[in-house]
């Protein structure tokens, strides 16, 4: 039980820094004018399925797009270079 416990904690730690690092739409929208990023209309045929929510995060120096996505009656959680 004290394991389980412990791995519960340990991937709350380890997902809550990328949820942080995800940007609002306004500054979404300034990093996607500056050209920083790729516009999500320029990344989405990457995806199969249709495109539920995105977020436009950092990581690691660059950004992506974070996307929940349905596919075959299933949600599921992408992620999607923003590079250009």
């Amino acid at each position: 039980m004290k394991q389980i416990f412990l791995l519960l904690i340990l991937l709350c730690a380890a997902v809550a820094p990328a949820q942080a690092a995800c940007l609002s739409q306004g500054e979404a929208r300034q990093v996607v004018a500056s050209g920083k990023a790729a516009s999500l209309g320029s990344v989405a045929s990457r995806v199969k399925g249709e495109i539920l929510k995105a977020e436009l995060c950092r990581q690691g120096g660059g950004y992506v797009y974070v996307l929940s996505v349905r596919n075959g009656g299933k949600v599921t959680t992408v992620t999607v270079n923003a590079g250009r």
